[in-house]
This record gives structure tokens, sequence and C-alpha cells, in this order.
């Protein structure tokens, strides 16, 4: 698989933290994720799972190695080139919400769009909120919601203007298991149906089972992957990190 045919390839990336005593959160990692896919990744505490989605989508600067999307590289050095050219490719979803106070539901929804100067289909967006359950808080505000809600306007938001690239960081983890179902469903419809390529961070086994691959980190290295996911499996996996049975 060529450059030019994947959503995101990451090339030899390590990122390193600390000054008199360095850690490596991230070493040599290379990977390949093509366009409609939806991928998990998942490691113990400390493994580098958020440094891989902050430097891969260019919120954090990697040491070495090459970060491409859609087969463009993305140069994190120039801050104000580097938002531009997410702007137009990629989408988050942060464990923050990272919503806007003073805005309405509907009008953090719009706001990417708004920011980009793109047009945005209303009638996607009016569904999108219907479909995570907010279609009656159009005219709220972030103080007058629920965690779980606040998540699901951050979710949507990121959705509505369907971006190639999708990054997640635990986009269920303040939500009940009914509503993370459905999260969960419509993060895979935007896969299947649009296309774009979805990489969430996750530490649930059955929110990783939603995907299509597994990839999981140990000591900022990719140590082992798993395919259509089942939960039991996943979770074994992930035990057998707890218990030490896993090499780095």
């Amino acid at each position: 698989m060529t450059a030019m045919e994947d959503a995101l390839r990451l090339e030899s990336v390590s990122k390193t933290y600390g000054d008199r005593v360095r850690v490596a959160a991230l070493e040599n990692v290379s990977l390949s994720l093509p366009y409609g896919s939806f991928t998990a990744v998942m490691g113990p505490s400390g493994s580098g799972k958020s440094t891989l989605l902050n430097t891969a989508s260019g919120l954090e600067r990697a040491d070495t190695g090459r970060i491409l999307v859609g087969g463009q590289e993305l140069d994190a050095s120039d801050e104000t080139a580097a938002t531009r050219f997410r702007r137009g490719r990629i989408g988050f979803v942060f464990q923050s919400f990272n919503l806007l106070p003073t805005l309405t539901v509907w009008q953090n929804v719009l706001l990417p769009a708004r920011i980009a100067g793109t047009s945005v289909d209303k009638r996607h967006a009016r569904r999108l909120l219907d479909r995570v359950g907010l279609g009656d808080r159009l005219e709220q505000r972030p103080a007058e919601l629920s965690g779980g809600q606040q998540q699901r306007v951050a979710i949507a938001r990121a959705i509505v203007t369907r971006p190639a690239l999708l990054f997640a960081d635990e986009p269920t983890g303040a939500l009940d298991s009914a509503r993370a179902a459905e999260v969960l469903m419509l993060l895979g419809e935007s896969v299947r149906e649009y296309g774009q390529t979805v990489v969430m961070v996750t530490h649930d086994p059955v929110a990783a089972a939603y995907a299509d691959r597994v990839l999981f980190l140990a000591d900022g290295r990719i140590v082992d992957e798993m395919r259509a996911p089942e939960t039991a499996g996943v979770a074994a996996r992930m035990a057998a990190f707890r218990t030490g049975k896993v090499a780095a």
C-alpha cells in the first residue's frame, strides 16, 4: 500500500518528554490506516496512546519520523500551517469536550464549519443530533447539559463536516452503556457510509469490539494487533498486560 492510498501513515515516529529524565512516549512507531477503516488503540496507562493521537493529528510535534494524512506530510513545526491543514481534513473528539460555553448546542455543532468558511448540511446536522438524543436540546448551552450530553454534542460536532480522518480520545467514557452503543454505531456508520477513517483511544473492550482492528501499545511501541476484534478477546489481551504476561 502506498502513502497515497492511506488516510493516515506514520513512518518511524518517536516522541520523548522531559529534560533531565527522558521518557520515550513513542518509539519508532510505524503504521498505515486505509480510508474507511475504524481502528481502536489500547494499552496500559502510560503506554503512549494519547501521545500517538496527539502526534498523528499534529497537536504535538514528533521528535523524529514522518506523518502523512491523505499522502500529504503534516508539519507540526508551523502551528498556523498545521491548524489550516487539520481544519480541512481532521475531526476531533476530546475527553474534555471543548465546547464553547456561550454557544448553544446547535451553534457548537456548526462552529467548525463556520470557522473553516465552509457550508454544512443542516439537515444532516439535525439528524446527527436527533440520533444522539439531543434533537430537543438545540437551544441549550453546555452548562445546562450533563457530561454525557456534552460528549454527544462534541461527537456530533466532529462528524458533521464529514472529515476524512476522525480522532476520538475515550469518546464513550462519560456515557452509559446504551448511549455509548449509539455513539459507537454512529462512528461505525460514518466509516461505512461516508468513508471516514476513525482512530479511537479507549480502555473499554466493548467499545474496541466495534472497530475493525485494535492496536495494542506498550512502552511507546505497537506490540500487537487484533483484526475483527471481539470483546472477550480484547479483554483477555488487556488482562495479560495487567498480569505482566505480555512482553513489550
